[in-house]
């Protein structure tokens, strides 16, 4: 039985085919993300500059051993706000490919859990775009992240450094549970 296609893949291959230069993932549990076809999709013979953010799962946290860590998503919510990152982007750099990936389920220490690559005739508009992008998915998207320690025990954060008010709450139970109302605070405080 042939295994079926990677989704990061498929979506990169239904993007051009459909002639469109932004991709937005959400990759189902368990599957990793393709970075190396992400990297080549987003260049082309117009760009000289493609800047790439990958982000994966530390081993520590504030002096706790983190053994993986676990992503949900509001998926239709989360992909329609990444393409807005995407619009947004485009606003505001001359850009020419834009590619938003994050992991959801599982994904152990050193693994990726985000990716997003840009490209654009030059590097200042890549690297000011993708730093843009994943500034702002970590305020914006909702996904959330449960660390798991050695000891066993895990908790639950929105995905918001430097957080701002409108930012999805962090669930206390898992998040097919949780109400996604925007409207509610963010659930932390900051010191």
């Amino acid at each position: 039985m042939a295994s079926s296609k990677n989704t990061t893949v498929a979506a990169l291959e239904a993007a051009d085919a459909q002639g469109s230069k932004d991709c937005v993932v959400i990759t189902p549990p368990g599957e990793a993300i393709d970075e190396a076809a992400c990297s080549k999709w987003a260049r082309s013979a117009v760009t000289g500059a493609t800047s790439i953010f990958i982000g994966s799962t530390r081993d520590h946290f504030k002096g706790r051993q983190v053994v993986t860590l676990h992503y949900e998503a509001y998926e239709t919510m989360a992909l329609k706000e990444m393409q807005k990152l995407c619009n947004q982007i485009r606003e505001q750099w001359p850009v020419e490919k834009v590619c938003v990936i994050h992991a959801t389920g599982e994904v152990p220490v050193g693994e990726v859990s985000v990716l997003i690559a840009v490209s654009s005739p030059h590097r200042r508009d890549a690297i000011r775009a993708c730093e843009y992008c994943i500034d702002e998915l970590k305020r914006k998207v909702p996904i959330w992240k449960k660390e798991i320690y050695a000891e066993g025990d895990g908790t639950w954060k929105a995905n918001c450094p430097g957080c701002t008010h409108d930012a999805p709450q962090a669930p206390t139970e898992a998040p097919d549970t949780y109400a996604h109302d925007r409207s509610q605070g963010h659930g932390h405080a900051h010191s």
